[in-house]
């Protein structure tokens, strides 16, 4: 049986240019895609943009451009973020595309046809920033305008004819089916919050407007345009080219293995969607992950609080491998992460330079000069050199289970713990004392360099071009990655020729040394 993986982020609203914000779910979902990948899955890997409402429609209107001229502008500017970030993204999907358009229209027509969307009007305050309605208990007055307390975005009253859908006749089957598939919502914190959200009760949503034009038509009424949230979480299927149901990419990649969130839009993913879904008789995502935000001092960033980090300026100053170990590194998973310039450097120096550079430089050089430059033959393993290989043949199923749970912190940790040993392992065992002892020597050097090997396997979904530049060494290409590998202990061939490599990671000089 084929092994399938389907992993998204959320799209992105292409209103401004990209934040931290989104390379650090684009990152993260790019090291569960490339994880899976050398584990033997078939990846697909979805990313893109939410390209309709009103606010796209507004900032379109004030650059003096049309509306499409301008989502093709901010658009690229997310295509280009890929490929900066080097994400392995199977697909971009924009809101825009005609696919997209016949999936959502679709939609539409199967909920109108199974009585789950009435035509009704709608009263109430709505934030054209966040895209949402709020009720009069999530707003508040601050100098003499109302705001959304979540977001502390501006919302005005609307008033106007509006198409609904049944949201509170899914009030108990949501909750069952969150009862009965425990793994659907995580982290816990987030799955508690939408169980109190729908316990508290849940009112019809509201899932079209009048008051603009920028959107996909409600199919038979071209007054209306299909509200943002219906609209745009459609593109987790209409890439997989729904309705037709018997694509092959639908067959095989349906229902999504996670949808990688910020906790800032988990109602849409976590009530709405799973509500769409079950009234549209098709099967729901088998989790949605709600991680947490990127924070510049204590303050989620946002283009109306102007403390926007910017990942391109931090990628060119340190480069990019930095950042994304240092992104998955320092912010736990599930939790808001503070960034600071003075945490990454310390990360750079400490964890990248010092351990991981620093382990590759010594061992090579050791090798170089006392093995001919080749990988030892005549090895015999002793206790301190199995013990140390065998911790990763014995958490191998560990290991898969977590990352199946999104622990990003056991990984990490379990990269960081097995670099310190390793280089604990070099240092007690002295090889340069064992010139003597030719078959001491060469196992412990051996041993060296099959951790290497195997650690440099494990960091790839994290530091991918960093961990090829130190697979240099053995003259590993990235099609060799394989997570299986991991559990021999004599993958590396005696008597292969290695190679010297060039620092992995310059230290930085720290301005306050």
């Amino acid at each position: 049986m084929d092994k399938n993986f389907y992993i998204t982020t959320p799209i992105y609203y292409p209103s401004a240019k990209p934040h931290m914000g989104h390379a650090y779910s684009s990152i993260i979902a790019d090291f569960f895609a490339r994880f899976k990948k050398i584990d033997g899955f078939n990846v697909n890997f979805l990313t893109g943009t939410d390209e309709h409402g009103l606010k796209i429609q507004r900032a379109a209107e004030n650059n003096g451009i049309t509306t499409l001229e301008f989502c093709d502008k901010i658009s690229q500017t997310f295509r280009d973020l890929s490929k900066t970030l080097n994400l392995t993204n199977t697909d971009f999907i924009r809101t825009t595309e005609d696919r997209h358009k016949i999936s959502v229209q679709n939609l539409w027509k199967e909920l109108e046809m199974n009585g789950h969307i009435y035509l009704s009007k709608y009263s109430g305050w709505y934030s054209v920033s966040d895209e949402a309605f709020y009720n009069e208990d999530e707003i508040e007055e601050v100098d003499g305008s109302k705001q959304a307390i979540s977001s502390s975005s501006s919302v005005e009253w609307v008033d106007e004819e509006s198409y609904f859908f049944k949201l509170s006749k899914w009030e108990k089957p949501l909750l069952k089916y969150i009862e009965q598939n425990p793994d659907f919502i995580a982290p816990l914190s987030r799955k508690n919050e939408v169980i109190s959200f729908i316990k508290s009760g849940l009112k019809d949503l509201s899932i079209s407007r009048k008051s603009f034009s920028w959107g996909i038509p409600v199919p038979g009424n071209k007054d209306h345009v299909i509200y943002v949230w219906l609209d745009a979480l459609t593109n987790y299927i209409s890439a997989l080219n729904y309705p037709n149901k018997n694509d092959p990419l639908f067959k095989k990649y349906w229902p999504a293995s996670v949808h990688l969130i910020g906790k800032d839009i988990l109602r849409f993913h976590a009530v709405y969607w799973p509500a769409f879904l079950l009234a549209a008789k098709i099967p729901l995502p088998k989790r949605i992950y709600g991680h947490g935000w990127i924070l510049s001092g204590e303050e989620k960033m946002s283009k109306s609080k102007g403390n926007i980090l910017d990942p391109i300026e931090i990628i060119n100053e340190y480069g990019l491998d930095p950042l994304r170990y240092y992104l998955i590194k320092e912010v736990s998973f599930g939790n808001d992460g503070n960034i600071s310039q003075d945490r990454l450097e310390d990360c750079i120096n400490s964890d990248l330079a010092n351990n991981f550079g620093n382990l590759c430089q010594r061992v090579t050089a050791f090798t170089v000069k006392n093995c001919n430059g080749k990988i030892p033959d005549q090895i015999d393993f002793e206790k301190d050199d199995l013990a140390i290989l065998d911790k990763f043949k014995s958490n191998l199923d560990l290991i898969r289970k977590k990352i199946d749970n999104q622990d990003v912190n056991f990984y990490i940790e379990f990269i960081i713990n097995s670099l310190f040993e390793t280089n604990k392992y070099f240092n007690d065992q002295e090889p340069w004392k064992k010139k003597d002892n030719i078959t001491r020597l060469n196992t412990i050097v051996y041993t060296s360099l099959e951790i290497i090997r195997k650690i440099s396997f494990m960091l790839y979904p994290i530091i991918p071009n960093s961990s090829l530049n130190a697979l240099k060494i053995f003259d590993i290409k990235e099609n060799d990655i394989k997570f299986s590998t991991l559990n021999d202990h004599t993958y590396l061939k005696s008597n292969n020729s290695i190679n010297k490599i060039n620092i992995l990671f310059k230290k930085i000089e720290k301005k306050n040394d």
